[in-house]
């Protein structure tokens, strides 16, 4: 692949990471936008996440991660009740070049953002209607 036009993220030690870089870098029509994720981005990015306002505010990042990086999040309540954030699931599906750790740094930054804010994790949960009528 020829050099991008923009600041790429640096490679991860070998072993030490499964996120596939160095073939997205050479598969011609690959998505190469998770590559502008640089640390430096990415610091700034999970402490966007971790001062999350409100619902509204989660869902604007959750569309602005997809639009910008490619990444798709999904963000449910479990399938039997929910007594605390546990109970919600945050995942960040797997995608070329996309690191391990900044897997992990998502969800733990949101999570953070909803025992900040409890009130995202009850507009989530009130997302389906559990709460209305009570």
């Amino acid at each position: 692949m020829s050099a991008l036009p923009f600041p790429i993220r640096t490679e991860c030690p070998p072993g030490s990471c499964v996120c596939e870089r160095d073939a997205l870098m050479q598969a011609p029509g690959g998505d190469v936008r998770i590559l502008r994720l640089t640390r430096e981005e990415e610091k700034r990015l999970v402490q966007r996440l971790e001062n999350l306002a409100s619902l509204q505010d989660l869902r604007h990042m959750e569309q602005r991660l997809f639009e910008q990086l490619g990444v798709r999040l999904t963000i449910g309540t479990s399938p039997n009740e929910v007594r605390s954030l546990r109970g919600i699931t945050i995942l960040v599906h797997e995608q070329p070049g996309l690191c391990r750790k900044t897997r992990q740094a998502i969800p733990a930054a949101i999570k953070k953002s909803m025992e900040q804010c409890p009130q995202i994790a009850w507009d989530l949960l009130n997302e389906g209607g559990l709460f209305e009528g009570s």
